[in-house]
């Protein structure tokens, strides 16, 4: 199973980004996805996430900002994100909870990580 992220990149306070997430691999279903990211000199943080069923939530710093949502039939997770600011400015990982097999036990798996840089 392998997460393959993209869409990280240099943009200027106040643009758009999106980031994708794609799942790819022999799998049974996936539980939730999200994002999560870690800045400079601090620790990895829950960006967003989304259920199976489509329920999503997200961290206090990006509401009205970003938004989540996925794909199922390409077993995706997309990250829109509006109106960035400096302090966005991290590594960004998807995460996504998968069970491989009907008789599997639910596990975590994590993609590579894309550099959102956010400056002027």
């Amino acid at each position: 199973v392998q997460l393959q992220a993209s869409g990280g990149g240099l943009v200027q306070p106040g643009g758009s980004l999106r980031l994708s997430c794609a799942v790819s691999g022999s799998i049974y279903s996936i539980n939730t996805m999200g994002w999560y990211r870690r800045a400079p000199g601090k620790q990895r943080e829950l960006v967003a996430a989304v259920a199976s069923g489509g329920s999503t939530n997200y961290a206090d710093s990006v509401k009205g900002r970003f938004t989540i949502s996925r794909d199922n039939a390409k077993n995706t997770v997309y990250l829109q994100m509006n109106g960035l600011k400096p302090e966005d400015t991290a590594v960004y990982y998807c995460n996504a909870v998968i069970r491989r097999f009907s008789y599997s036990n639910l596990m975590a798996y994590w993609g590579q990580g894309t550099l959102v840089t956010v400056s002027s």
